[in-house]
């Protein structure tokens, strides 16, 4: 290792000196007062409140101490200890320069008390200048940066040291330690309580974040619960013309060539759609349902639905009004079977044998779906504790109905049992999310 030079010794000695002044004399960038983001007014006025109060007590007092301990004349002892009290109120805003302020009168103050017969009291500080100042650097501890703190601890006692030894005509008593050891504690404590208010913050912005990327992460499952949908609802009208296409010149007689050229350039088209389709899709699929190919359950399909639960215990009835299954777009069937599959698992779950009356109607523009069953047999065990669910199929339908906008109305009935009517309407454009109950 290389031996250290004097040169290089006064060079570390006046860069550690150089970031010392910095600390000291330039401040952070926050000038915000204490207390000034509270969403309540009476905690934004409390610093205010509390510096008033203080100036208040400590104004009488350190003017009878100098007067009366010192025999300062009252101008003078009034002048220094409205210097000494004054930083309090402007620590609010500008800490370290309060300090400046307050450091400098309790030199000058011990200065100019030095040369003057002392009538008991304490000397270089009095009692309400080590409150004034403790409480200076209590405010300056809750702003500043902690290298900032350690700077200004250091040169408190520094100029303690200096007060009470150079050149002065009185050795200084116990004050000067306690005022060393109560600004260290003060600097210590506030530096605590502001870590603490930082870490509170801090896990307070992570538990939002969190909440946004929960939400973020569940709106990007229905994506792509909606994407294996529209694959599913898209892929099998995009086959159908694709297979309508490529047969017809078959399956009619007589086509120009000019029209089966045009068949095969559709089908091909179609199934190229297709393919392009998949691949953009694919991604957004889970491995589970990677290679499903068939469409979603619809409106057709509830009959099946009726005649399973049915076989599970529960007789169900199910009406739906003639030629309304031509009507009803595939994407709103989908919505209408899993609002009717929840109900029926539902029923299954928690009313098991009660019998249940599924009916779908056209209402003007809209879909019509209610589900009705009434109160379970007599000495009929529920099968709720046996059946595990996740508690969400409610909240599923209503987020089906929402995504439509569309109405949805829950609730039991005065005879024991529960009624679910949601009204889709026919021609909303978006499709619905896939809920798992």
């Amino acid at each position: 290792m290389k031996n250290l030079t004097s040169a290089d010794l006064r060079r570390y000695v006046h860069r550690l000196l150089r970031t010392f002044w910095q600390h000291l004399t330039v401040p952070g960038d926050n000038h915000t007062p204490l207390l000034g983001e509270s969403p309540r007014p009476w905690l934004r006025r409390l610093p205010y409140a509390v510096a008033l109060a203080m100036m208040s007590s400590l104004i009488p007092s350190g003017i009878g101490v100098l007067v009366g301990s010192f025999g300062l004349v009252l101008p003078v002892a009034g002048a220094l200890t409205v210097a000494q009290t004054v930083p309090l109120l402007l620590a609010i805003t500008r800490p370290l320069a309060a300090w400046w302020i307050s450091a400098a009168t309790l030199v000058t103050t011990a200065t100019i008390t030095a040369r003057y017969e002392q009538d008991g009291g304490t000397w270089p500080w009095t009692a309400p200048m080590i409150l004034s100042y403790v409480f200076l650097l209590a405010a300056l501890a809750l702003r500043e940066s902690r290298a900032t703190l350690v700077s200004v601890w250091l040169a408190t006692v520094a100029l303690t040291a200096l007060t009470t030894t150079l050149g002065l005509p009185r050795s200084g008593d116990g004050t000067t330690m306690l005022l060393i050891a109560l600004s260290g504690a003060a600097l210590l404590l506030g530096w605590a309580v502001r870590d603490r208010a930082e870490a509170r913050r801090l896990l307070s912005e992570q538990e939002h974040i969190s909440e946004v990327e929960r939400e973020r992460r569940t709106l990007l499952e229905e994506r792509a619960r909606i994407a294996r949908e529209l694959h599913d609802v898209v892929a099998h009208h995009m086959s159908v013309i694709a297979v309508q296409a490529a047969s017809a010149p078959y399956r009619i007689t007589g086509v120009p060539d000019e029209a089966s050229e045009e068949f095969t350039a559709i089908a091909g088209t179609a199934r190229e759609s297709l393919a392009e389709m998949r691949r953009l899709l694919g991604v957004l699929r889970s491995e589970e349902s990677g290679g499903e190919k068939a469409p979603q359950p619809g409106v057709g399909q509830l009959a099946q639905l009726v005649e399973t639960v049915g076989r599970a215990g529960v007789p169900a009835e199910l009406t739906v009004e003639p030629g309304l299954v031509d009507l009803v777009p595939q994407a709103v069937g989908l919505s209408a079977y899993r609002i009717v599959q929840e109900a029926l698992a539902n029923v299954v779950r928690h009313a098991p044998g009660a019998r249940t009356w599924v009916s779908l109607a056209e209402d003007g523009p809209a879909l019509r779906v209610t589900v009705v069953n009434a109160a379970p047999p007599v000495r009929t065990e529920s099968l709720e504790a046996s059946v595990e669910g996740t508690g969400q199929g409610l909240v599923g339908m209503r987020e089906r109905v929402r995504l439509v906008d569309g109405r949805l109305d829950t609730g039991p009935l005065p005879d024991g049992g529960f009624k679910v009517a949601a009204v889709l309407p026919l021609d909303h454009p978006d499709t619905p999310l896939e809920t798992t109950a």
